[in-house]
């Protein structure tokens, strides 16, 4: 297949991927509080990382790069901005339903365009900008208060998407470590930057607990089988993330990952029995319509 529908079956495999780690922290979340459980993602997928970048290494035969200050810059935000957006969804979800809190986040989409523009001069087509939007109207179908609904408190509608700036800060950093990676493997370029990502947070998160959260660390040791396979997921998705960031535009890639919220919501009937509204539906079949144009494009 050709780079250009690469991008396209990275971002797809990515959001399944993400969409299996969010269900699995977020059944962490009781045991481990946000940071605990957004903790998991990074510890236990560093590991997996470092096995994905001595294989690449191994297949393609091309030295690791020496990374230059402006690429480890990017990915330090990055690394920073996922932090925060993790811990701020994983908060969100005890307040409210699983695929409302990923609907939310997913807002993230139209925040990135706008981050793209503003740092890395990426100006989005007509087409991106009409896939955005239709999108993002299904994501507001999907989070929306139905009539027959109890009023939600604005919390949790507040951290999903301040949640979703954060990941959009973070998709366009990393996008701009990869792009900066001198090598000339696009695999080397996204598993070197996930590795030196993952090391950086699972650091920061560290420090944080062993200062003031010790029980909380001890007990993600106690629940490793779980933890591990939601590291694992964690690691594949920005494995596959990274890749189509090496390929196109982050507004592209995090547009068409709006397809996660369908996932979300079948991994949610299946995981967490909450069935989806006619609202939802309709939210859902807009966001396939938005990948559609976007992958058709």
């Amino acid at each position: 297949m050709v780079a250009s529908g690469l991008w396209a079956v990275f971002t797809l495999i990515a959001s399944a991927a993400q969409t299996l780690r969010n269900a699995m922290q977020r059944e962490l979340i009781g045991a481990l509080g946000a940071v605990g459980a957004a903790q998991v993602r990074f510890l236990f997928g560093l590991p997996f990382a470092v096995l994905f970048l001595a294989g690449v290494r191994v297949s393609t035969g091309i030295a690791l790069p020496a990374l230059s200050p402006s690429t480890l810059a990017w990915t330090l935000l990055g690394a920073l901005a996922q932090i925060a957006a993790t811990a701020l969804m994983l908060a969100a979800m005890r307040q409210r339903s699983f695929v409302v809190v990923v609907a939310f986040t997913k807002t993230e989409a139209a925040q990135v365009a706008l981050f793209a523009l503003i740092f890395l001069g990426e100006t989005p087509t007509a087409k991106l900008v009409g896939a955005i939007a239709l999108a993002t109207a299904g994501v507001f179908l999907m989070s929306a208060r139905g009539a027959d609904e109890a009023s939600p408190s604005w919390r949790p509608a507040a951290m999903g998407l301040v949640s979703a700036a954060f990941f959009a800060v973070a998709a366009i950093a990393f996008r701009a470590a990869v792009t900066t990676v001198a090598t000339p493997s696009i695999a080397i370029a996204a598993s070197t930057i996930l590795v030196v990502g993952l090391a950086i947070q699972t650091a920061v998160l560290l420090a944080y607990m062993t200062t003031f959260d010790r029980a909380g660390l001890a007990a993600i040791f106690a629940l490793w089988r779980a933890s591990l396979f939601a590291g694992f997921m964690g690691a594949l998705a920005s494995q596959f993330w990274f890749l189509a960031f090496a390929l196109t535009d982050a507004a592209r890639v995090r547009t068409l990952a709006l397809i996660e919220v369908p996932f979300a919501q079948v991994a949610s009937l299946r995981l967490f029995r909450e069935a989806p509204s006619p609202r939802e539906w309709l939210g859902m079949a807009l966001i396939v319509a938005a990948a559609a144009v976007l992958i058709n494009g």
